[in-house]
């Protein structure tokens, strides 16, 4: 049985969209790891007028036991303290069903689904269930590979547990063939395909996820600025040196403020954006020469392959097309 698109209505006053156009700006530690280094932070981006909610990550999903996890439920309260001393919304990542009712019972305003949720239709739906009947604004985050339909499938279910006020939020994609620029690939053309999917539906840039590097926020933000985002997503700390998760792409509040800055007044920061425009172009290229050259290496093996079939076993030319593939493997290998 072929599954039927369930309609998207939104909220016609989103949390995720600023009736002003401003960029919706979300601002906090990957990580939530004291009570002071969560209001010191909170505290001073509240100085920053333009970041509208915090985020701390209290729960930290990892591939591999024995990292960091999180402080888990131990941050919640913490959380409530940046409410009642800063007024700013505040948002967690949520894995499960489980974290889902912790976050409720606490008053935390906005719930994220990462991209590990995302994959798998039996969370989200269980998250959806907890949310049922109320008004708690989700966004949801791209799933970790770039499956349009799992995304979409992520506001179909939350939709029909009446949950409209949903925003996205695009952090990338993750996979074997690494980026050399990016920690994630953008792969923006994903993106706006959901926005002709979904026309309505407000769209936020983890801008810190994709970077992977400080270096990298400004032509990234910049980049979603271009493509009409509806939000930015940073991820600032009181002292990134010192940070449990994350270190490398998270800023101080006050050099956040100075990218903001930046980013308003549209700075042209000339070599570093150079740098990604060309690297994107030069990438591109690569994967079209790899493609072609894959197509015709198993189209010589087909050949080589009808040769063999005829009994005449190896011949001077398959030993030399050996040699050639073995040298051209290895020069296929992702570059580091």
């Amino acid at each position: 049985m072929r599954a039927s698109k369930t309609p998207i209505s939104l909220a016609p006053q989103s949390s995720f969209r600023n009736a002003s156009g401003r960029p919706v700006l979300i601002a906090g530690p990957c990580s939530a790891e004291s009570e002071t280094q969560v209001l010191e932070t909170a505290k001073l981006l509240q100085n920053m007028q333009s970041v509208n909610i915090f985020k701390a990550g209290i729960w930290k999903s990892r591939t591999r036991p024995n990292s960091f996890e999180g402080v888990g439920n131990a941050g919640l309260p913490w959380l409530q303290q940046v409410k009642a001393q800063t007024g700013m919304r505040v948002a967690v990542d949520v894995s499960n069903a489980q974290q889902a009712e912790e976050a409720l019972k606490h008053g935390i305003d906005i719930l994220c689904l990462n991209g590990r949720v995302t994959v798998n239709p039996y969370s989200v739906q269980e998250i959806a269930d907890v949310l049922r009947g109320t008004t708690t604004p989700v966004l949801v985050n791209n799933p970790v590979y770039p499956d349009l339909g799992l995304w979409i499938g992520a506001y179909e279910r939350l939709q029909q547990a009446g949950l409209t006020d949903l925003g996205a939020v695009h952090r990338g994609f993750s996979g074997e063939d690494k980026e050399l620029l990016y920690r994630n690939k953008p792969k923006w053309e994903v993106m706006l395909q959901l926005r002709q999917e979904l026309p309505g539906l407000p769209i936020l840039c983890d801008t810190s996820h994709i970077a992977g590097k400080r270096s990298l926020l400004y032509p990234v933000g910049q980049r979603a600025l271009d493509l009409g985002i509806d939000g930015l997503l940073f991820e600032s700390h009181v002292n990134p040196a010192a940070a449990l998760s994350s270190q490398q792409q998270q800023l101080m509040p006050q050099e956040l403020d100075v990218l903001l800055n930046a980013l308003k007044t549209r700075v042209k920061l000339t070599e570093t954006t150079e740098l990604v425009e060309h690297l994107d172009t030069l990438r591109q290229e690569v994967e079209t020469l790899d493609k072609q050259l894959m197509e015709l290496l198993l189209h010589r093996t087909t050949v080589a392959s009808q040769i063999s079939s005829y009994g005449l076993g190896s011949t001077p030319a398959e030993d030399h097309f050996r040699k050639r593939q073995e040298q051209l493997t290895s020069l296929l290998k992702p570059v580091a």
